[in-house]
């Protein structure tokens, strides 16, 4: 039942056309990892890569963010990983509050059909992510951000050893 639920979901994030953004992506790119995932990683939108492959956090920023997983011996594949936009923006530009507001809801019934205990928001569009009292929610930069600058990249990866012990902490 879940399942079904989950794929329908899947389904109208592929097929959603509220906001322009899909006339200009190959595919929506609504997330993946465990439909119970105890922890979601929550980012901008997709770029190239992701509007190619269908997956997030495949390219330069996905590797990145791999890297610092692994470092801190955090599953991926125990994440639910997604993004506050489901369709790529051009040029890889920031989303408009429109193209937002359009996709929250999507992401707002992933975050209650998964009921993840901790959400790590990466960079301030994620960081919009309207707040559940029951939820743990962690503000950190985006792996592109820390790709670009030395001090987001430092703080980015100590941030993701704060996680590492809050996930601990999880079970």
């Amino acid at each position: 039942m879940i399942r079904l639920a989950f794929d329908e979901l899947n389904e109208k994030i592929r097929n959603c056309r509220k906001c322009p953004l899909w006339k200009s992506a190959r595919q929506a790119v609504p997330g993946e990892g465990p439909e119970n995932a105890a922890a979601m990683v929550i980012g901008q939108n997709p770029g190239e890569e992701e509007d190619i492959s269908g997956r997030p956090f495949v390219g330069r920023s996905g590797k990145l963010l791999n890297e610092v997983l692994k470092e801190n011996g955090i599953n991926r594949q125990k994440l639910f990983v997604t993004n506050i936009v489901k369709h790529k923006t051009p040029d890889n530009r920031k989303p408009h509050t429109n193209e937002i507001q359009a996709c929250l809801p999507h992401l707002l019934t992933q975050i209650t059909k998964i009921t993840p205990r901790l959400v790590i928001l990466m960079g301030e569009v994620a960081w919009r992510t309207p707040r559940e009292d029951h939820i743990i929610y962690f503000e950190t930069y985006h792996p592109s951000a820390a790709m670009r600058f030395p001090r987001a990249r430092e703080k980015f990866k100590k941030d993701f050893e704060k996680i590492e012990a809050l996930l601990h902490g999880l079970g």
